[in-house]
């Protein structure tokens, strides 16, 4: 029998002000390493191009299908940072199955990760693009994710 391998390193990432997509890859290769990743602050990932351009592009997304019977897309910012992960994980293989499990996201950071030293990714760093960008909350505001309001 194969016995698991618990390497209990968890790595907590401060998402704010990241390239979604390079984030996303350097984070799907560490978890196919065997880490446990907490990304912290999702709705504040940033996505290249034109406002206009990415908002109809995923509403082009949301409206192919059947509502019931899917491809579902994600509206909520943590959804979407997880479901650009997954595009980059073997995830119907067992080694890309167990590395999607040790990942999870947050919207903000809860109250049970506010004293953990995060740690950023510097080659996703967003003030490198020369573009125009949006943030992943202000995209899935625009197709119909409504945030929590403060207390």
């Amino acid at each position: 029998m194969k016995q698991k391998q618990k390497s209990q390193q968890i790595v907590y990432v401060d998402a704010n002000n990241l390239i979604l997509g390079r984030m996303a890859t350097v984070i799907a290769k560490r978890l196919l390493n065997g880490e446990t990743i907490v990304i912290l602050n999702s709705e504040m990932t940033v996505i290249s191009g034109k406002r206009s351009s990415r908002v109809k592009e995923t509403k082009r997304k949301l409206e192919i299908g059947h509502p019931r019977k899917g491809p579902y897309w994600p509206r909520r910012p943590d959804r979407y940072v997880r479901r650009a992960i997954r595009g980059m994980l073997p995830r119907r293989k067992p080694k890309g199955k167990e590395s999607y499990r040790r990942l999870q996201v947050f919207n903000g950071v809860p109250l049970k990760y506010r004293d953990q030293t995060m740690e950023t990714i510097v080659e996703a760093n967003a003030e490198n693009l020369k573009c125009s960008y949006i943030t992943v909350g202000e995209l899935t505001k625009e197709i119909g994710w409504n945030p929590p309001s403060g207390d």
